[in-house]
């Protein structure tokens, strides 16, 4: 007699109630590095700690464990300012979500406790403030519920001297001692391995799986250029490369912020400012409008940028120096979330390592926390100066072996190191003599000056061309003298001092002085990286198939209306990196689109009629 199987025996999906999940309400038909590892553990009841890169899928790491134990799983999150947007997102695939927060009114609170409490959710949203340490409103509330599990996102705010630290962080100890059955998961895309063990050690996590995976963004291109005239090398960037792509534009300052962003617009960029000087309103406005609308530019300062969940920023560029490779690394990975390939670009000049060790030395704290914030700069500043692939010294400061990556400005152009032995004693005679002999500091334009042999009504003021030194350094350029200045200071064998950031020596300037120690430097290629030589092409868009292009172009189209009939980000609708699947592959069936990635259960019953008619149309 034959056997007939139920077919839906044999799908590995139906025994497998986590690959079930990750199907039928993401889209995906596997999981990703060390995802699956984090999903069983959080599922069994375990604690875990994961340190995994933006757009490495952290998300699905609580996300799908919520979905599978019972109750509601509780999402702590710093980013008020964008709750509406992530559970917009959950909404779309199905997933029943709510957020508590200060922006909503009596009765909207009300329907999200009750829903609450009625687990007629799957994912709660709050902040860690609304937990006031465990006598809140919002604390008694979780008390009346069943929680599935608690998920600590952005975790690296715990860290007390981090680059994004939130002192109501340090309260979420008391999770484990409040529920010490439910379990925790706490989660960030960046954390040296100093800020790993404080995390671990604050939140006690001590004793959870501790899952680090790779922080390699082989999709984004790192480079860093001299600057001279900044705005102009971002319009030419944004033009050249980025033309009518998303991207964010960081400056260090509020000022500079909006003058860059009024210069854009002046050069018919759509760009948009962002800082903390901004109302509330506004700032929420032009939030709204970088994550609805395709193509702006939004210029800001680093209070924007934490969890924003945009997949198509096609490049990031900073336009003064971060502070610290871990406020690098976290916003330049807002760049191709996608997978796309993506753009990290930094304009770096001397002007801005005086100004950071100026902040430094004038920083409220004590003499621990400055030598914390100097050990940050110089780890930057090791970055901006290397030789080396870029990637390759990314990496190893997050303690991670790599191989040239082949894709950033150092590899597809290698500098050249030279011996800047004798002209760094020449500027360091300088000082000395402008010390030692006149009782004076100057800024580097001086010292420059003196060595190029310049008569200038300052130089004549000071009768400074009777120093010994005047005029002994014409053999190099005023650009390649601050070059040496720059990297003097980078490398701590010169030093910046007072109001106005002068030059001055210190300990380690004498061994150079006395030819017992000698200074390499990096000499900068002629010509600037261009992605799209290096990648024979546009670095936003890999060409689609000439088939496909057209296609592609009516399912954007189509996904606009959607996107703004229903009040979300394009994105929250489909990603481009599932729309160019679609054009690709040309699906004809809802079964047939049922298979490309992004495309959940949900979605299919929900959009699928009308992708199919905007594909074929």
């Amino acid at each position: 007699m034959d056997v007939i199987e139920d077919p839906a025996l044999q799908d590995p999906a139906i025994q497998d109630p986590a690959l079930e999940v990750l199907g039928r309400v993401f889209g995906y038909d596997a999981f990703r590095g060390p995802q699956r590892e984090v999903v069983d553990h959080v599922v069994a009841g375990g604690d875990a700690l994961v340190l995994m890169p933006t757009g490495g899928g952290k998300s699905l790491c609580y996300q799908v464990p919520a979905l599978l134990r019972d109750g509601v799983g509780v999402v702590i999150s710093p980013l008020i300012a964008l709750m509406q947007d992530q559970v917009d997102t959950l909404r779309t695939l199905g997933v029943r979500a709510g957020f508590l927060n200060s922006s909503q009114d009596r009765a909207e609170r009300r329907a999200v406790e009750e829903a609450f409490l009625a687990e007629e959710l799957d994912l709660l949203y709050v902040a860690p403030e609304s937990l006031g340490g465990g006598a809140s409103p919002t604390a008694r509330l979780l008390e009346r519920g069943r929680i599935a599990l608690f998920a600590i996102d952005e975790a690296h705010c715990v860290a007390q001297w981090g680059h994004d630290f939130r002192p109501d962080y340090l309260a979420l100890s008391m999770l484990h001692e409040r529920w010490p059955d439910v379990p925790r998961i706490a989660l960030t895309a960046t954390a040296t391995r100093a800020t790993h063990t404080e995390i671990s050690t604050r939140l006690q996590l001590d004793d959870a799986l501790h899952v680090v995976a790779g922080f390699d963004r082989p999709n984004i291109q790192y480079r860093i250029a001299p600057k001279n005239e900044p705005r102009k090398q971002l319009l030419d960037l944004l033009r050249t490369e980025h033309p009518g792509d998303a991207g964010i534009v960081y400056c260090l300052s509020r000022a500079s912020v909006e003058k860059t962003a009024e210069f854009l617009v002046g050069q018919g960029i759509a760009a948009l400012p962002y800082h903390a000087g901004l109302d509330q309103r506004t700032r929420a406005t032009h939030q709204s409008r970088f994550l609805r609308e395709d193509g702006l530019v939004m210029v800001a300062t680093i209070a924007f940028g934490m969890g924003i969940d945009k997949p198509d920023v096609r490049f990031v560029a900073h336009l003064d120096l971060p502070k610290s490779v871990e406020g690098y690394y976290q916003e330049t990975g807002r760049a191709g979330r996608d997978g796309l390939p993506s753009t990290a670009w930094l304009a770096y000049g001397l002007a801005d390592v005086v100004q950071q060790r100026k902040m430094i030395d004038s920083s409220e704290g004590d003499a621990a926390h400055r030598r914390v914030l100097s050990a940050q700069l110089d780890a930057m500043l090791a970055l901006c100066e290397t030789v080396e692939c870029r990637r390759v010294r990314l990496l190893a400061h997050f303690g991670q072996e790599s191989s040239p990556c082949g894709n950033c400005d150092t590899c597809l152009n290698p500098p050249e190191s030279w011996d800047a032995t004798v002209p760094a004693q020449m500027l360091l005679s300088t000082v000395l003599r402008l010390q030692r002999e006149r009782g004076q500091s100057f800024g580097a334009g001086q010292s420059i000056d003196i060595l190029l042999g310049r008569r200038t009504d300052k130089v004549a003021q000071h009768s400074h061309d009777e120093l010994t030194v005047f005029g002994i350094g014409t053999d190099l350029t005023e650009g390649q003298w601050r070059g040496v200045v720059r990297q003097l200071l980078a490398q701590g064998l010169l030093a910046v001092q007072g109001e106005y950031g002068t030059l001055a020596l210190n300990e380690a300037s004498g061994p150079v002085l006395r030819r017992e120690r000698e200074v390499l430097m990096r000499r900068e290629p002629d010509r600037p990286v261009r992605a799209a030589r290096a990648r024979g092409g546009k670095a936003a868009a890999p060409e689609l198939p000439a088939s496909a292009a057209g296609a592609f172009e009516r399912l954007r189209a189509w996904r606009a209306v959607t996107a703004k009939e229903q009040g979300v980000p394009a994105y929250v609708v489909f990603h481009d990196a599932t729309l160019r699947q679609i054009a690709t592959e040309e699906p004809a069936t809802l079964a047939a689109l049922g298979t490309i990635g992004g495309v959940g259960a949900t979605k299919l019953e929900k959009f699928g009629d009308q992708v199919l008619a905007a594909l074929h149309g």
